[in-house]
């Protein structure tokens, strides 16, 4: 019996000593990552456009770093957000388009299952991983979030969803139509002024909810509140359970995306914009602005500012026709690969580690959210692979030079690469053969002087670049769509 004692009193003392040891660790480090959908590079607060407050997005910058060049990996959802959780240019596993309505029912048609994403990687040292929101990498099992190592789904899998299911109750309702109840063209309104009409693209609504439900992991729920806030509410949720233990948190809005519907409040505080549409789209980006503060103000509440990195960015440019969203000062928009549609708002918050309201210009990329992220939780560098670069030496100063070299764009014919000022567009016209441009970012942003006639050289130079990095890549697995 005092063997016996002795041992377990040995055994005891190195429970304690490791429970220690374990108390001594530092915290790893939330990963809270904030994705609007198809949201301008010029319309938050931080960006220079007054027009809608942003506080609780602009707050982000004002208390860490604002990228003036932060880039994603191509001008469209789907395809983006695979290069953002795999943190691999998506052409490299011919993930190259963007699939829509029933192709996310197609089962040759999702994220890769042997490209492991973030959520996998975090998974495997021990995190809660969450996602809320927005999928759009696969509609079929094989492709399910919890299929690729998200914990807890909340959300949709397709490209979209409405925000507010027909009849439309306390909201205003913009939507796209070949004619408008007359037969004519142009823009209808009901008598309430609750529902808009408009043809001026030419094409209706696409059925977004079509075999598309709110899954809570894979059940469909019957949600009854406008979605950012359902989304919100959801993320504001898994952060308060997940408190005592390291957690990813990836939360994909679908606001400011189409359709256009703004609650009813924010019609009213925004009456003094005349042109409904842009009224519409003013509320949702204002509900969303909201609903970033209130995740923000939960990870405050329960203490864990400083513990958790936050990334906030778009998917992608904004479809100004579509959403009267604003890119400016940059060319072009959604679906192109002039700055307008790979350039978006790119801001990270890590509270005691980054600098408060820092300005970073150095090219960055959503690429690089993977490798800060997997890097900051405590992975080997060896066991991150991918495309992207720990920015933690660069943001804070350990690092003086740029964190890549160049970046790759490729969707179909349209193709481009950046490398350092320097930028070529490959964006064939209709009636056209495809060619070349070339733009010097540093002192054209708005890419509206092209160079290529005046500098061949650093023209072969830079389209020998992008070929070499071409040939890396794989061929699309389906066909173009945008």
């Amino acid at each position: 019996m005092p063997l016996l004692r002795i041992l377990i009193g040995a055994l005891t003392a190195c429970q304690i000593v490791s429970a220690a040891e374990a108390d001594d660790r530092p915290r790893r480090p939330n990963i809270v990552i904030l994705l609007a959908d198809d949201l301008g590079y010029g319309e938050l607060g931080c960006q220079g456009n007054g027009e809608v407050p942003t506080p609780s997005i602009d707050s982000i910058a004002e208390a860490g770093v604002r990228c003036t060049d932060g880039y994603v990996t191509a001008p469209f959802c789907s395809a983006s957000r695979a290069g953002l959780l795999t943190g691999r240019y998506q052409t490299r596993f011919g993930y190259e388009f963007n699939p829509i309505g029933a192709q996310n029912t197609d089962p040759q048609i999702g994220l890769p299952v042997d490209v492991p994403t973030l959520a996998e990687q975090l998974h495997e040292v021990g995190y809660a991983t969450g996602l809320v929101g927005k999928w759009h990498l696969g509609g079929t099992a094989a492709y399910h979030p919890q299929r690729r190592g998200f914990d807890e789904f909340f959300g949709f899998l397709h490209e979209g969803h409405y925000f507010v299911p027909p009849p439309y109750a306390d909201v205003t309702t913009w939507l796209r139509r070949r004619r408008l109840p007359d037969g004519g063209e142009g823009r209808w309104t009901s008598s309430d002024g609750r529902l808009v009409l408009s043809t001026h693209l030419r094409h209706d609504e696409p059925p977004y909810d079509a075999d598309n439900p709110i899954l809570r992991g894979s059940q469909p729920v019957n949600e009854t509140s406008y979605l950012t806030d359902a989304l919100t509410r959801e993320a504001v949720d898994f952060i308060t359970r997940h408190r005592e233990r390291p957690f990813l948190l990836y939360v994909a809005y679908n606001a400011v995306h189409s359709p256009m519907q703004a609650p009813q409040a924010e019609m009213e505080r925004f009456s003094q914009i005349e042109d409904v549409q842009r009224r519409i789209f003013a509320g949702m980006l204002a509900r969303l602005d909201d609903s970033v503060g209130r995740i923000l103000a939960t990870l405050r509440e329960e203490g864990l500012e400083e513990d958790t990195l936050v990334w906030f960015l778009s998917d992608n440019g904004g479809p100004t026709a579509e959403l009267t969203s604003s890119n400016s000062p940059l060319r072009g928009g959604k679906g192109q690969l002039y700055e307008g549609g790979i350039r978006i708002p790119f801001l990270i918050r890590w509270l005691g580690t980054l600098p408060a309201g820092a300005v970073e210009s150095r090219p960055v990329s959503s690429l690089d959210i993977y490798a800060t992220s997997a890097a900051a939780a405590g992975r080997e560098a060896g066991q991150i692979t991918g495309d992207g670069v720990d920015l933690m030496p660069m943001l804070t100063g350990g690092s003086l030079g740029a964190p890549r070299e160049s970046l790759y764009w490729r969707v179909g014919e349209r193709a481009a690469l950046r490398n350092g000022d320097w930028k070529i567009v490959r964006h064939p016209v209709r009636g056209q053969g495809p060619r070349w441009e070339l733009y010097n970012l540093a002192s054209d942003d708005s890419e509206s002087h092209d160079l290529a006639a005046a500098e061949p050289q650093r023209l072969a130079e830079l389209q020998s670049r992008w070929e070499r990095l071409n040939a890396e890549m794989q061929p699309p697995r389906w066909g173009s769509h945008r």
